[in-house]
């Protein structure tokens, strides 16, 4: 390692807004399939995160939790759409905070992503494009039906804060509904939601500005942004760092760099071990938004290494790390970093780690099972 872990810049303090994050390392949202099957916080759920935080993440962002009945993605997915949701968010907020780590509650809504059977009919979109995954045309929002998806983020991110969450984050990445309205191949409309750059993001836009109205200037709101869709005729860089130019104008205190969408074939966990030097293969895009904005920028993809994370801070690439699967494995990562423990995560982005049942790493539940040779 090119640092001793005690004096690494890793473990330096940042802001973001108002709230002090004491390293920069970020668990980066990732759906954990641990609420029950009416979307409220289970006892396994809060166990999980609590021990994130026991881990010395710095900020933890939880799986993504559905503004509106229709927004779920997947089953067991924590929701967030009505205030009988508060009690249990409360309890994952509570033992968070017998920490010194910081959460956000990433909100978010599936949009064209889902099925059928989540969402309790078509889904909504934008535009009625086809999703070939999912094998569905969405049903196209009205514009006052627009209004009131606003209206449910802001809503969504109050009940965060009343149940004692530092921030929010919200999830525009990915091909969800956000992301769809920000993604040319997506949003095809032509009232005062589509066509221009500034109308697709006018909604993203709209939703940070009414959480500030609503939550105050100190509640932080983060976003989960695409660099790129990785599909002809989607949101491309250059476009997605005008997009953040005016969310910072209308509120938005950090960002975290991601890219992909379903109907891509390329989302932002890439399946396989990869050299040291082309770990966090988002970073050189998280880079250039950080060059462009002033506030702090997250930078992910295949983190492993220590020392390369290290550099990318060092070298001003971006802000913070942000990890998932590590942090599935090794749910003690960052404070076996900080004594010295490790240089490298035992992760092989085997992507096993996914499971319905609940997220757990797949690689060592197999092994647990492989017979000992006598």
């Amino acid at each position: 390692m090119t640092d001793s872990p005690n004096q690494s810049v890793l473990f330096n303090p940042a802001r973001i807004g108002a709230v002090e994050v004491t390293n920069r390392f970020i668990r980066s949202a990732t759906c954990e399939f641990m609420a029950d099957d009416d979307g409220f916080v289970t006892d396994r759920l809060v166990s999980l995160l609590r021990g994130l935080a026991e881990g010395e993440v710095g900020l933890i962002i939880t799986g993504h939790a559905n503004v509106r009945p229709d927004g779920k993605a997947s089953p067991r997915q924590a929701g967030v759409y009505d205030d009988g949701f508060i009690p249990g968010l409360a309890r994952i907020a509570e033992a968070v905070h017998r920490f010194p780590s910081r959460i956000f509650l990433q909100i978010a809504h599936a949009g064209r992503q889902t099925k059928v059977r989540l969402s309790n009919g078509t889904p909504i979109a934008p535009s009625p494009v086809y999703e070939p995954e999912f094998d569905l045309t969405p049903r196209e929002l009205t514009a006052v039906e627009v209004r009131e998806v606003m209206d449910d983020f802001i809503r969504a991110a109050r009940r965060a804060r009343e149940a004692g969450f530092d921030g929010v984050q919200l999830h525009c990445a990915h091909g969800y509904l956000l992301s769809s309205f920000l993604s040319p191949h997506t949003n095809r409309r032509t009232d005062d939601w589509g066509g221009t750059t500034a109308k697709r993001a006018l909604l993203a836009v709209e939703i940070v500005a009414g959480i500030k109205a609503a939550c105050g200037p100190n509640f932080p709101v983060m976003a989960k942004l695409n660099a790129t869709d990785f599909l002809p005729g989607g949101l491309q860089i250059e476009e997605s760092l005008e997009i953040a130019g005016l969310l910072e104008r209308a509120g938005l205190d950090a960002v975290e760099i991601s890219g992909g969408m379903t109907e891509a074939g390329r989302g932002s966990v890439w399946q396989g071990l990869r050299a040291e030097e082309e770990e966090g293969y988002f970073v050189e895009a998280a880079a250039r938004f950080r060059k462009a904005l002033g506030i702090p920028v997250a930078g992910l993809g295949g983190n492993r290494t220590l020392a390369r994370m290290e550099a990318v801070v060092r070298e001003g690439r971006a802000d913070f790390i942000s990890l998932s699967r590590p942090l599935i494995r090794e749910p003690r990562l960052v404070a076996d970093f900080r004594l010295g423990r490790k240089a490298k995560s035992d992760c092989i982005s085997c992507n096993k780690c996914f499971n319905p049942r609940g997220v757990s790493c797949g690689d060592l539940r197999i092994s647990r099972h492989i017979p000992t040779k006598k």
